[in-house]
């Protein structure tokens, strides 16, 4: 795999805006999303890289048939800028987990590259897959990674970033791993899929903690179960790495407040920024996202992330 193409590659997708759709432009003509335009720029952006699929034969359970517009699970792998043995950063994508925002992926990516970290922008699996799926995914990346870490000279700690959607995967894979599966027959599954560290922007981090809203049909008990294990605060544990949590307060910042809560009861490591000023999906904030918003204010997080990083070792 030629490394510096990734490099240079990612230095043109992000000169040519190449994954960016204005807000204006994702909806078709009957107002119904464009669901299909939207995969179309992610999977031609990802299509000139270098990619690391994550499982040599497919992943399991992934049928083309379910969804046509979705590719093969797989990260795109940049080196440090200095060729160090840095840790990496895996940067996941917000959408709902039914969209790709690529100024999540690869503008994020292309940031923390330049702040000198080795970056994997991953391409996991959406809607009509399942949550599952996507963790599956995101732990397969961090296996890979650490499988393959001689080959791409980097260090084992691994950060997983995620926003909205992307950050809530983060989550859910900062509070359910393993340490690898000694006896397995396939190398990679040998690897823990523990990150190091959690950077979660504007997610969702809960179903289970605030009040529902009246209602007078009884929630399923197996949905509760779902509900209880996908919400991060509810899983934590003395092996849960430190989180960098930030978020706007147009958006609910009970989320992360009450997540912050709850590691501080656990004694886990957190950073917390709630913003003012700045709503949803702002990515990176410098006015390189669907929204145009450029806030230097909230733009901030970014190098203050760097920082939290390097202070653990990245």
């Amino acid at each position: 795999m030629a490394l510096e193409h990734n490099r240079e590659v990612l230095t043109q997708v992000i000169f040519e805006n190449a994954v960016i759709r204005h807000i204006s432009k994702h909806r078709n003509a009957d107002g119904t999303l464009d669901t299909a335009g939207n995969m179309k720029i992610w999977n031609d952006a990802v299509a000139r890289f270098d990619q690391i699929p994550l499982w040599e034969n497919g992943a399991p359970g992934f049928e083309i048939s379910l969804d046509p517009l979705q590719i093969e699970p797989s990260i795109i792998f940049i080196p440090a800028p200095d060729g160090q043995q840095r840790g990496t950063v895996i940067v996941a994508h917000g959408g709902g987990f039914a969209w790709r925002t690529g100024c999540e992926g690869f503008h994020v990516a292309d940031y923390f590259n330049h702040a000198g970290f080795a970056v994997a922008v991953l391409t996991y699996r959406l809607v009509p897959f399942t949550r599952r799926d996507a963790m599956a995914d995101m732990q397969r990346a961090i296996r890979t990674l650490r499988h393959r870490k001689m080959e791409l000279g980097i260090s084992d700690k691994i950060a997983v970033m995620g926003f909205s959607a992307g950050g809530m995967l983060s989550g859910n894979c900062a509070t359910h791993f393993d340490f690898g599966e000694l006896g397995a027959e396939d190398p990679v599954q040998r690897q823990s899929c523990r990150p190091d560290a959690c950077i979660v922007g504007y997610g969702a981090f809960t179903s289970t903690s605030f009040p529902r809203p009246f209602s007078p049909v009884p929630v399923p008990e197996e949905t509760l179960a779902e509900e209880q294990y996908l919400s991060v605060e509810r899983n934590l544990t003395a092996q849960t790495p430190p989180f960098f949590i930030w978020q706007t307060n147009s958006d609910d910042p009970r989320l992360s407040m009450n997540l912050a809560w709850q590691l501080q009861c656990a004694n886990i490591p957190f950073e917390l920024h709630c913003f003012p000023g700045g709503v949803h999906g702002l990515a990176l904030a410098d006015g390189n996202n669907d929204l145009g918003l450029k806030l230097p204010h909230v733009a901030r997080w970014a190098e203050l992330c760097a920082e939290w990083l390097s202070e653990l070792g990245f």
